[in-house]
C-alpha cells in the first residue's frame, strides 16, 4: 500500500511538472501589446493619477463650510442671578460663512484643471516609455530565440559528426585528437547557448512583468509581418516641426508654464482679503433677554500682501519657459540623431539581406559535414566554416534586431508611429 501511494505521488509530481513545462503562451507582437495595454499594473496605477487630479478639480470647486459656534453657556446660577423661580440660563450662538473674494475659487479651479492636463501628459509619457520597452524586449526575445535555433542546427550537425567519429576512433581509422576538436567546438556552442538562455530568461521576466502574466507561463512569439520602414518614406521635416505637439514631455512642460501662470494669478488674488459674514444670538447676555445681531469680519492687508509667493510664481513661470525652449531643442536633436542611426542600420540590413552568400550558408552546412567525413576538406577548414556560419548568421539576426530597435527609438523620440 505504501509503495502504491509513493508511486502515485511520483506519478502526480511528473504529471504536474509536465503540465508546467507545457504552459506556453504563443502570441504575435500585436497580441502581446494588446495584453500589455489591458493588464499592465503600472499603466493602471498611472491612470489613477488622472483620477486623483480630477478629484482635486472637484475639491477646488467646493465652497467653505459654514461655522456654528456656541459659547458662554451658563449651566447653573446663584440666587442673586435668578428672577423668580426659573433659572436664567445664558448662552450665545454664532453662525458664520466665509466669502472668498477676487474670484479665488475660479482661479484655483482653472489651475487644478491645468494640473489634470499635466497628469494626462505624464500618463502619455509613461505609456510611450513602457511601449518602447515592451517592443525592444519583444525584438530581443525574437533575436535570442532565432539565434538559439541557429546554434541548435550547428549542435545537431556536430553531434552527428561526433557519433560517426567515435566509431572511427574505436576502429582506429581516425586520430582521437580530431574527435576532441569536434567535441571542443560543440562545447563552445553549448556554452554560448547556455548564456543565451540566461539572457532569454531575463527577457521573459521583463515581458511577464509588462503583461502581469503568471510566472509559470513561458512566452513565445509567432512570426509577424513587421517590416522596417523605408527611410525615404519617413517625413523628417514634419517630425521636427510637429515635435512640440506630438511629444508629451514638451506638452507637459508647456502645461507646467501655464500652471505657474495660473498659480501666479491665484496668488495675486490672495492679496485681496476674504469676507466673513456672521449672525449671532445672545440669551441673557446683555440688557435684552434675547438679542439677534449681524456682522462681518475682514482682515486688513497692511503687513502681509502675499508678496513672497507672488514673486516665487513669477520666477517659476519664467524658469519653466526656459526649460520648455530647451526641451524643444533637445527633442529636435534626438529626432535627427535617431533618424541618422536608423538610416545607417537600415542600409546595412538591406545590403546583407539581399546578399546571396548568406542564403547559401544553410546549403553548405551539410556539404561541409559530408566533405569532412570523405576527407575532402581538413578539420581546420570545417571548423573555420562553422565559425563563419555562426558569425554571419549572428550578424544578420543582430542587424535585423537593431534595425527594429532603432526604428522604435525614432518613433519614441518623435512620439509618432511610423508605418511601412
Amino acid at each position: 500500500m505504501k509503495r502504491f501511494i509513493f508511486s502515485f505521488i511520483i506519478f502526480f509530481f511528473f504529471i504536474n511538472m509536465h503540465a508546467q513545462e507545457q504552459s506556453v503562451l504563443k502570441l504575435t507582437p500585436d497580441q502581446f501589446e494588446a495584453l500589455f495595454l489591458k493588464n499592465n499594473l503600472q499603466l493602471i496605477a498611472g491612470q489613477m493619477d488622472i483620477d486623483i487630479a480630477d478629484a482635486a478639480v472637484i475639491q477646488a470647486k467646493l465652497w467653505d463650510n459654514p461655522e456654528l459656534s456656541i459659547g458662554s453657556v451658563n449651566f447653573w446660577s446663584t440666587e442673586k442671578q435668578r428672577d423668580g423661580e426659573d433659572e436664567k440660563v445664558q448662552f450665545t450662538a454664532e453662525l458664520s460663512q466665509l466669502i472668498q473674494t477676487a474670484n479665488k475659487r475660479g482661479k484655483l479651479v482653472r489651475r487644478e484643471k491645468v494640473a489634470k492636463e499635466i497628469a494626462g501628459k505624464e500618463f502619455e509619457e509613461l505609456l510611450r516609455g513602457l511601449k518602447t520597452e515592451l517592443r525592444k524586449s519583444i525584438y530581443e526575445t525574437c533575436y535570442l530565440q532565432a539565434y538559439i535555433r541557429v546554434l541548435n542546427i550547428q549542435a545537431e550537425s556536430l553531434e552527428q559528426l561526433i557519433n560517426t567519429y567515435r566509431k572511427q576512433v574505436r576502429e582506429g581509422n581516425i586520430a582521437r585528437s580530431e574527435l576532441l576538436r569536434l567535441q571542443s567546438s560543440l562545447l563552445e556552442i553549448e556554452n554560448e547557448m547556455n548564456e543565451l538562455h540566461l539572457a532569454l530568461n531575463e527577457n521573459q521576466k521583463t515581458l511577464k512583468g509588462l503583461i502581469n502574466a503568471d510566472p509559470l507561463v513561458r512566452i513565445e512569439f509567432e512570426n509577424s509581418d513587421n517590416r522596417p520602414v523605408i527611410p525615404d518614406n519617413i517625413p523628417l521635416a514634419a517630425l521636427l516641426e510637429q515635435s512640440p505637439e506630438t511629444r508629451p514631455d514638451i506638452k507637459r512642460q508647456q502645461l507646467t508654464t501655464q500652471y505657474h501662470e495660473k498659480s501666479s494669478a491665484y496668488e495675486k488674488s490672495l492679496r485681496v482679503p476674504d469676507l466673513t459674514l456672521n449672525a449671532s444670538y445672545d440669551r441673557y447676555g446683555g440688557v435684552w433677554k434675547d438679542f439677534v445681531g449681524f456682522g462681518f469680519s475682514i482682515s486688513l492687508p497692511f503687513l502681509n500682501r502675499n508678496q513672497g509667493n507672488i514673486k516665487a510664481t513669477r520666477f517659476l513661470s519664467e524658469q519653466s519657459r526656459y526649460l520648455e525652449e530647451q526641451q524643444q531643442k533637445l527633442a529636435r536633436n534626438e529626432i535627427l540623431q535617431a533618424y541618422d542611426n536608423y538610416c545607417r542600420s537600415y542600409a546595412f540590413f538591406t545590403k546583407i539581406s539581399d546578399d546571396d552568400f548568406l542564403s547559401e550558408l544553410d546549403l553548405m552546412l551539410d556539404i561541409y559535414a559530408k566533405n569532412l567525413l570523405n576527407k575532402n576538406i581538413s578539420m581546420l577548414e570545417y571548423i573555420d566554416f562553422m565559425d563563419t556560419y555562426r558569425s554571419n548568421k549572428q550578424i544578420v539576426l543582430e542587424s535585423g534586431k537593431n534595425t527594429k530597435i532603432l526604428l522604435e527609438e525614432l518613433q519614441y523620440v518623435a512620439a509618432t508611429d511610423l508605418k511601412p
